[in-house]
């Protein structure tokens, strides 16, 4: 019962925010259940409202993604709700084998997000429940106001790039990274890098650093070298991909940077690193990059 109580006590002080909302973003209402006999927590989606415009109509196309947190892998989705700011779902979700104990370690996220046809699904907003706070035995009814999604949440990473022409060396120093998005439990992460070394769309070589435990600024200091042919620089691009180990589940994409010149970039500043590489062959350029979470 005391690794309970503790464990519990550390989901209050990672997910309770009494803070106002910094926008208004909609409220979702829910409803939980215990079936005591079969030990089956059952959810009920039940409406939204005042949801934001995210399409080009004037309306949004919202659907919900439940996930018992810390297990990330098992995620459970409502129907998609077509052009409406106010949907009403009703569904019930049921998670079986879950004995009331083990409840009290588990915190209910619901992520309602608009569904894009074209692109990524854009995020409006979510809630965070700790169940060690709820009396399942009063099968209660909430009506919580969405937190907006955070912006530029991955963190950043800090590389130096150096090109050798005279020995075809392309040269890639992860330095450290800062503000790193919290993928565990404990409010941290178990974070490593992964690299690989493309043409075109084609994967070559890949690189890892070492894994840094349960920590959000690591300091890598790791340094990889790729021979690349002075006419192939321009075709090539170095993948960068900043990871949380995880013991028991798959390992997890916290953030990632693209390094290419041209279009190929995955921002401006990335862009530019590389074309400065390009520009002053044999001197090592530093900069920080933010990291993007696909």
């Amino acid at each position: 019962m005391a690794f309970l109580q503790s464990r519990s006590i550390s989901l209050v002080d990672m997910y309770i925010d009494n803070s106002e909302p910094s926008e208004n973003v909609g409220q979702i209402h829910f409803s939980l259940e215990y079936d005591f006999q079969n030990t089956t927590l059952i959810l009920r989606i039940l409406t939204a409202k005042e949801l934001p415009a995210k399409d080009m109509s004037g309306t949004s196309d919202p659907y919900v993604r439940v996930t018992l947190l810390p297990d990330k892998k098992h995620r459970l989705e409502t129907k998609i709700k077509r052009r409406t700011l106010n949907p009403r779902w009703n569904e019930t979700f049921y998670f079986e084998g879950f004995p009331i104990q083990k409840l009290q370690s588990r915190v209910l996220h619901l992520h309602v997000f608009d569904y894009d046809r074209f692109s990524r699904d854009d995020s409006i907003g979510e809630v965070f429940l700790p169940l060690c706070q709820v009396d399942l035995s009063e099968k209660p009814s909430f009506w919580k106001a969405l937190k907006p999604p955070l912006k530029d949440k991955c963190g950043e990473l800090l590389t130096s790039l150096c090109y050798h022409p005279s020995n075809s060396i392309l040269t890639l120093t992860l330095l450290k990274a800062r503000n790193l998005k919290a993928k565990d439990i404990n409010g941290k992460s178990d974070p490593y890098v992964k690299v690989w070394l493309q043409f075109g769309d084609k994967r070559i070589e890949k690189r890892k650093t070492p894994i840094f435990k349960c920590t959000l600024n690591p300091v890598f200091n790791e340094t990889f070298s790729f021979n690349v042919p002075w006419e192939k620089i321009r075709e090539c691009s170095l993948d960068v991909m900043v990871m949380d180990f995880d013991n028991i589940g798959r390992n997890e994409l916290i953030g990632r940077i693209l390094l290419a010149g041209g279009k190929n970039g995955s921002g401006a500043s990335e862009t530019k690193h590389w074309q400065d590489m390009i520009t002053k062959p044999r001197q090592t350029i530093v900069q920080w990059h933010r990291l993007k979470p696909e």
